[in-house]
């Protein structure tokens, strides 16, 4: 997997609502339990009081598609049964939109590893999209992909009891529409060989080559073990939803500079308006 680190596609003005969704997320992340290691409390009390929460924020594709809540939830208590000490379950007590949790779940991750990832590449291609559509109709379009990216993912499986996180199906949109709209845009790269080689290519053969990956994961070809947890045909749908959103806004684009001149500081802020 190659893993992008700047691309040379300078936006016109600041995109505040990028920076705020990436704000967000680690404030959830920082505030989800255990995530940021809490102090004073067993593992399993972080693993209880974690279930519990993802159960309540998370959206879970058994629910979204029923729209009912299961019978007995995790608590976040610990207890003690038959087996010995464990996560006690009850009945819910919440009231829990299934519709508005896929919205609180794409802001909710499961490690340090998996935010940045997501952070990582919003940062790099979130920027020239909303430079492109507008800081509020960004806004929108984030929101939309992700929830085009969940519900994609709960119809080819609902019955899934599992809680399904991220931002990264609506970071898969952002990533669609980029490729609609700069795919002659170089993007620098890190390509593991041996060591990480820096190479500049086109973001057509970046993000054409990531997509790729997720379509062959989603079919559950070359997918190793350990890696199912990752819901790929959620980034599938959610690149698609962004393609499609993006490919109104693609005549008006302006084409982005050729390496050879690259623009920095006020140049790169008064390049002519779309």
């Amino acid at each position: 997997m190659v893993i992008p680190v700047h691309d040379v596609n300078p936006a016109r003005r600041t995109p505040y609502v990028t920076y705020a969704l990436i704000a967000a997320n680690v404030l959830a992340f920082l505030i989800t339990p255990g995530a940021a290691g809490a102090v004073g409390e067993s593992h399993l009390a972080q693993l209880c009081h974690l279930h519990a929460f993802m159960d309540q924020y998370a959206a879970i594709p058994k629910e979204m598609v029923h729209g009912s809540l299961p019978r007995l939830v995790p608590t976040g208590d610990v207890g003690t049964g038959p087996g010995g000490p464990g996560c006690v379950m009850g009945p819910p007590g919440y009231d829990k939109s299934p519709a508005l949790s896929v919205f609180t779940s794409m802001f909710l991750h499961g490690g340090w590893l998996h935010l940045l990832g997501n952070l990582l590449f919003l940062l790099i291609f979130g920027n020239n999209v909303e430079d492109r559509t507008g800081h509020v109709r960004f806004a929108l379009f984030y929101v939309v992909c992700g929830y085009a990216a969940s519900y994609g993912f709960a119809l080819l499986n609902a019955g899934s009891g599992d809680p399904l996180i991220g931002a990264s199906g609506a970071i898969a949109g952002v990533l669609g529409a980029y490729l609609v709209l700069y795919p002659k845009a170089r993007v620098w790269v890190l390509v593991p060989f041996l060591v990480f080689l820096p190479l500049r290519l086109p973001a057509w053969v970046v993000l054409g080559f990531w997509f790729g990956l997720q379509a062959v994961y989603s079919s559950g070809r070359g997918v190793e073990a350990g890696t199912g947890t990752v819901a790929y045909a959620a980034h599938v749908v959610g690149f698609v939803a962004g393609m499609l959103l993006a490919w109104p806004l693609k005549p008006g684009t302006p084409p982005p500079p050729e390496p050879g001149r690259l623009l920095f500081g006020r140049r790169a802020r008064h390049r002519q308006a779309w």
